[in-house]
């Protein structure tokens, strides 16, 4: 049991408002639904938050119609001036999902500032020191506290190479030798997969090396249920500062609740620098602000099989929205099953983003389409070396594929400066669409740019323009029940059994694609004028469809957007020919001809949401 003769007080940073929303919702939360509890937070005596970067950059424009800067800007009016606020960025990613320029990312450290960031933390998922040591130094130049971060994971196989206390001291050594300006380091586990012991070990060995004046902080999740054991293993090793939360969005996913970790310390000598008897009031203030919204059981619950696919709580809960959404969360299971093969393929980076959204994707794209026949592009470029070096050499045979299939060489040059210059593409993107192209709107088009995504698709753009995509997780309404229908005639009695109308479910197959029609039947005799026998199809396509030929639909039974259309009216294409591409789980999959033929009609277009109930396009 750890004690301590001489009392300490633990920091806390208090995470329910950024890492919080993104575990339970992928970030996918309006700021005014929770902001009145982050403004009482700090009326209550909290001094430091997390409140933006990760998918809490993105998700405000991508999703909800928010610019994240404006909301940066609101939370700290909240807390007023003296509060600490803090962003994770992703060392040559940044804020975003793929590799960014210096000149991007120095931008991007000069917006944060700007926009009331005090501390910015820094993990790169490959524990690549040069990456760290690079990007850290906008953030320094900016005058944030630069947390330097050494990423942690529990491996689902077995290795002494990696992943162990003398490699994590290790990369903490190389970290202070490089002469960087580090004002704090943080123990990152964003999976909650490390054991107690690595922690400890980890933490006593880096207090040996660190300037007895640097904070040693720690972050984990309690996806596995053991968040307040490891803590309580750090804080006996040396850790200065740890992460809590506060329910609805505490445990489970997330980072423990306050109270939790304030009883598991009563009587130690350590105590949090945070009162817990405070913390009720912003939970039942949560509680009424949320009340809205869909909390689901797979990230609100603990879940020992993490300890085998090592997802971090900030992928999990936004992967299972996202399959919810696509109709594939029946895919789940398999896709953990297949998670340890990606990772020890892969060479065992850490799995936080973007690198745990590589591994769940190519785990996803080996479930669906079979082992490595289709790889993921981020999966690919990090095997071929665009993000850094791997932890382990990944397999030479999966190398080989995605090399082949991204048509790509592998690459051991320094990620960063292979990067695309984006700002001025941005620029120019915003300047012919008569849009403003401050430092601000540059960096929202910019951060939203992946490779191959058309510009008209770009969420800086469709937020600037007034047509950002909203997707908010609330509950789904009860439709009102169908007033009963007026008895019916005597004559008709016979041929009705039912007395008022009837809703089922009919699957079509059709052309090898399957749809689901919700149907209601009306009954002979109601106030309908429609014939017994029609049915009516709820989700029928809201435009016609020339009639004849083949349709050509989504493979997916749930909402995706359609990304590209590769083809056009008068085009002949071949069965398995590629005829569009939609996007589902943040990735493009290909949508192919069923037949033979010639395209008669195109009938969606770029941006279109859509289900396997609306024909795409038309073969005849």
């Amino acid at each position: 049991m750890i004690f301590t003769e001489k009392p300490k007080k633990i920091r806390v940073m208090f995470m329910p408002f950024r890492d919080g929303l993104q575990s339970s919702f992928g970030g996918k939360v309006r700021l005014n639904d929770f902001l009145p509890a982050v403004k009482r937070s700090a009326e209550l005596g909290i001094r430091h938050f997390e409140f933006g970067g990760g998918a809490r950059y993105q998700a405000p424009y991508f999703y909800l119609g928010e610019d994240p800067f404006d909301d940066m800007m609101e939370i700290r009016k909240a807390v007023g001036p003296d509060v600490d606020l803090q962003i994770l960025t992703r060392s040559v990613s940044g804020v975003t999902l793929t590799t960014q320029s210096m000149e991007g990312l120095t931008l991007q450290a000069k917006l944060m500032k700007e926009f009331g960031t005090t501390w910015d933390r820094n993990f790169d998922y490959m524990n690549d020191v040069e990456n760290l040591v690079k990007t850290g130094k906008p953030i320094i130049d900016s005058g944030m506290h630069h947390q330097v971060c050494i990423a942690l994971m529990g491996l689902p196989f077995k290795s002494d190479k990696v992943h162990t206390p003398e490699f994590y001291i290790n990369i903490g050594k190389r970290l202070l030798d490089s002469g960087m300006k580090i004002d704090s380091i943080c123990l990152k586990d964003a999976s909650g997969t490390t054991d107690p012991m690595t922690i400890y070990k980890t933490a006593v060995g880096l207090r040996k090396i660190m300037p007895p004046e640097m904070i040693l902080w720690q972050h984990t999740h309690d996806t596995a249920s053991t968040a307040v054991a490891c803590y309580m293993a750090g804080i006996e090793g040396g850790v200065d500062g740890i992460d809590l939360s506060v329910r609805p969005m505490a445990s489970g996913t997330v980072q423990p609740d306050v109270r939790s970790m304030a009883h598991a310390l009563k009587g130690t000598g350590y105590e949090l620098d945070i009162d817990a008897s405070k913390i009720g009031e912003i939970e039942n203030m949560l509680n009424d602000l949320m009340k809205d919204y869909d909390f689901n059981p797979t990230t609100t619950t603990a879940d020992a099989r993490v300890l085998g696919f090592p997802m971090p709580g900030g992928a999990i809960g936004p992967n299972v929205h996202m399959m919810v959404k696509a109709g594939i969360l029946d895919k789940y299971t398999d896709v953990l099953q297949e998670f340890p093969v990606v990772v020890e393929a892969g060479g065992a980076w850490t799995s936080v983003t973007p690198g745990s959204q590589q591994y769940w994707l190519q785990a996803f794209n080996n479930v669906l389409y079979g082992r490595w026949k289709k790889i993921d592009a981020g999966f690919g470029k990090a095997v071929l070396g665009y993000f850094g070096k791997t932890p382990l050499p990944p397999d030479p045979e999966v190398v080989k594929i995605a090399s082949e299939q991204l048509i790509l060489p592998i690459f051991d040059g320094d990620p960063l400066e292979a990067a695309p210059k984006n700002i001025e593409p941005a620029k120019q993107a915003l300047e012919e669409r008569g849009l403003s192209a401050t430092e601000k709107n540059i960096f929202l088009v910019l951060a939203a740019m992946v490779p191959g995504k058309k510009m008209e698709l770009n969420e800086g753009i469709r937020l600037l323009t007034g047509q950002s995509k909203i997707d908010v997780p609330l509950k789904k309404k009860e439709e009102p029940k169908p007033a009963a229908a007026p008895p019916p005639a005597p004559a008709m009695a016979a041929a009705s059994p039912f007395n008022g109308p009837v809703s089922t479910k009919c699957t079509v197959v059709e052309g090898g694609a399957t749809r689901l029609f919700n149907i209601t039947i009306e009954p002979a005799g109601s106030s309908n004028t429609a014939p017994a026998t029609q049915a009516t199809a709820v989700a029928a396509p809201p435009a016609a469809v020339p009639a004849g030929g083949t349709q050509v639909y989504s493979t997916f039974a749930g909402s995706v957007e359609v990304v590209d259309i590769l083809v056009k009216v008068g085009d002949t294409v071949t069965k398995g020919q590629v005829v569009a591409n939609v996007e589902a789980m943040k990735a493009k999959h290909d949508i192919k001809a069923p037949c033979d033929g010639t395209v008669t009609s195109i009938n969606v277009k770029i941006g279109d949401e859509i289900d396997n109930t609306r024909s795409i396009l038309t073969i005849s």
